[in-house]
């Protein structure tokens, strides 16, 4: 049987070819594959040469690029498309992924060979680059275990074959409990307050299952978020809430705290192994951070500045229940709805006043048309190129001579067999093959409403924040112009990886750019400049509420990953340590039943284990790198074109400190972030 994910793919651009990708292709797939990067492997070992940077460290970087492929598709679709068969195969292939990955940095002769390189790279005529990927190929060996003995290496390589595994189950759960959970709702007063777009789309959905008549409210954000903003009934906000936050913390198959004990005893062991003393030291030793001491001062540092000001907030809240006769204790299912109340009152303007401005494919060309500005892009959709979906937009990124330097996928709407949230991925990294520059292809995720004959998707004002984040990230592998893919586009220290992200959302809140898209879908009038300037007054509004939130999360990460004296470095009830960690940062009461941790998925499931931090850390870069296009003008291309040159462009070529200084000419300090978060006194 013919595969073709081992054949030319023979497509536009050479994306996969998903339509004649079945299910049934991937393990014989990902197995031929496997034989196929070991003969690549032993075509290095075997080389009775001497080690040379080209036959050992290069021949190493372009190995295995058929496996890569497979590997990239499979659990790109696992996580955009998935499926109970596709869930299972991904658990199969996990192990043999991981197994094979030990393999090969645990390989005695392949790290020899590394060695003899780096032992002698003084000496070798090599570039900035290059330089970089034998350092990065190096220690990625070392810690992978390769200078372990034996016993250490068979035992490290099952943990990597094990975390593999529980990694997936955990993403798998939450994925499971977000799907299965519906709030019905029969009585039409059990909507009071909701938009009627919001209840229009509960009411498709419901007669979509067979419950014409009533309304189905999900889990997903597109669903949760507005309901517990806007609907009055606080009993129904309240089940809602709990629902939420008891994913994977029912103590049923479905649940994840012992999956999290195991995970975590498994990432120390692996760290112990090395010589360190937790796992995130052995995580933030490749970080900009570079230890667990600096991270908790960041954090710290932040929630002292911040703590005062979000109780401040809190109290605020709580006088303005009150004024509106409302007598009982403020909760966590009462923060968003009272806070948009709150908000409509200090700004005189909400997000459903924004939200007719805000169409989805507006959005997009203003996306598209702010990258024009900048970097001199341009984006034409190609529907000849193959899309896993059929709600997948395929697009040329196109620079300024109209050569193609990048493809884009766009995938914007919920369903049944997508993970909660919104990412950038890759299907192709960027690189060069004999000085041809490779086209990245590129693609990012979302959860937004999706439109009806009715109503157009129109977006909250969050979420044309989340577009334009995620395109920064996009941009950032788009633009990427590097030798190897392995130092390609976001392919860098993880505290950096946020800065391409983060910096574009500042854009959203400019006249100059919002004056690209901003129009109302019937009338097409621009955003009138009133509203803008709310937007811009409201950009603090619970930002220190929001930073707390956020703090809280990071150090709760770095509780799970570095045990101090005020925790319990053996971690027995999930729901006891985490209360205990976070007791610092809470603003409320306690909800009994409810936990974070169990559906935690950048640290359980992703890959911000011992690194949320670096959400924080990239907003302290973003905001003083932003100060520098205010002061430049947003869309001055100097600016614009250091930064495509310093960062976006140099992927994992240098170290980012380095990159952000030759953008900046100095390090980031907190100031500008404290100012543009009202927190600076």
């Amino acid at each position: 049987m013919s595969n073709p994910l081992l054949e030319p793919f023979n497509t536009p651009f050479d994306i996969p070819p998903f339509a004649k990708i079945k299910n049934e292709h991937f393990m014989p797939g990902i197995r031929t594959a496997i034989e196929m990067a070991e003969n690549e492997i032993r075509t290095i070992t075997d080389n009775k040469e001497e080690a040379t940077f080209e036959n050992t460290i290069e021949a190493l970087e372009f190995s295995g690029e058929c496996l890569d492929r497979i590997a990239n598709i499979l659990f790109n679709l696992n996580s955009a498309e998935t499926s109970d068969e596709l869930q299972k195969i991904a658990q199969q292939a996990s192990p043999l992924l991981a197994g094979f990955d030990a393999e090969v940095k645990q390989n005695k002769e392949l790290f020899e060979r590394i060695v003899s390189v780096h032992d002698k790279m003084e000496s070798l005529p090599l570039d900035h680059e290059q330089v970089m990927l034998l350092e990065k190929t190096y220690k990625s060996f070392v810690r992978s275990g390769a200078s372990l003995g034996e016993k250490d290496k068979k035992r490290f390589k099952e943990i990597s074959v094990e975390l593999s595994k529980l990694n997936l189950t955990f993403g798998e759960n939450v994925l499971a409990e977000t799907n299965d959970y519906e709030l019905i709702i029969e009585n039409e007063s059990d909507l009071k307050g909701l938009p009627p777009d919001v209840v229009h789309r509960a009411a498709e959905l419901a007669k979509e299952k067979g419950n014409t008549g009533k309304w189905i409210f999900t889990l997903q954000a597109p669903s949760y978020i507005p309901f517990m903003e806007y609907a009055d009934n606080r009993f129904l906000r309240e089940k809602f809430h709990k629902a939420y936050m008891t994913r994977a913390f029912r103590g049923d198959d479905r649940d994840n705290r012992e999956i999290i004990r195991k995970i975590l005893d498994l990432r120390n062991e692996k760290a112990s192994l090395l010589g360190f003393d937790s796992f995130a030291e052995y995580v933030l030793e490749e970080r900009m951070a570079k230890s667990p001491g600096a991270v908790l001062e960041f954090l710290d540092d932040l929630l002292f500045k911040a703590m005062p000001k979000a109780r401040e907030e809190v109290e605020e809240l709580q006088q303005f229940m009150r004024e509106l006769g409302v007598d009982h204790e403020l909760q966590r299912w009462d923060w968003a709805y009272y806070s948009e109340k709150l908000r409509k009152a200090k700004f005189d303007f909400d997000d459903e006043i924004l939200k007719p401005y805000f169409q989805l494919e507006n959005v997009i060309d203003g996306v598209f048309a702010t990258a024009g500005k900048l970097y001199g892009l341009e984006f034409e959709e190609n529907k000849a190129i193959p899309g896993y979906h059929e709600d997948v937009k395929r697009y040329e990124a196109k620079d300024e001579s109209g050569n193609v330097i990048a493809i884009l996928l766009a995938d914007f709407f919920p369903r049944k067999g997508k993970r909660p949230g919104a990412w950038m991925t890759s299907f192709r990294s960027q690189k060069k093959e004999d000085g041809k520059r490779i086209v990245p292809q590129v693609s990012i995720v979302c959860n937004f409403t999706p439109s009806s004959p009715e109503n157009p998707s129109l977006l909250k004002f969050d979420e044309v924040k989340t577009l334009f984040h995620e395109f920064g990230h996009a941009l950032h592998g788009m633009l990427a112009n590097t030798q190897y893919a392995s130092l390609s586009g976001t392919s860098v220290y993880w505290d950096f990886v946020e800065l391409p992200s983060q910096i574009f959302e500042n854009w959203c809140y400019e006249k100059e750019c919002l004056d690209l898209f901003a129009k109302h879908y019937k009338t097409g009038k621009l955003i009138p400049e009133t509203y803008i300037e709310k937007l811009r007054a409201s950009a603090t509004y619970h930002e220190a509420y929001a930073t707390v939130r956020q703090l809280g999360f990071g150090l709760l990460d770095m509780a799970y990953h570095h045990p101090d004296s005020t925790t319990d470095e053996n971690i027995g009830d999930i729901g006891s340590f985490e209360e205990k960690v976070l007791a610092r940062t809470n603003l409320f009461p306690k909800v009994e039943g409810t936990n974070m941790s169990t559906q935690f998925g950048h640290i359980f499931a992703g890959g911000y284990a011992a690194g949320y931090y670096s959400y924080k850390w990239a907003e302290v870069l973003d905001a003083d790198a932003f100060e520098l296009f205010k002061e430049k003008g947003i869309f001055n291309k100097e600016v614009a074109g250091s930064f495509r040159e310093n960062i976006l462009s140099r992927g994992g070529t240098r170290h980012p400190l380095d990159l952000y200084i030759k953008f900046r000419g100095k390090p980031a300090t907190a100031d500008a972030l404290l100012r543009r978060a009202g927190l600076s006194n």
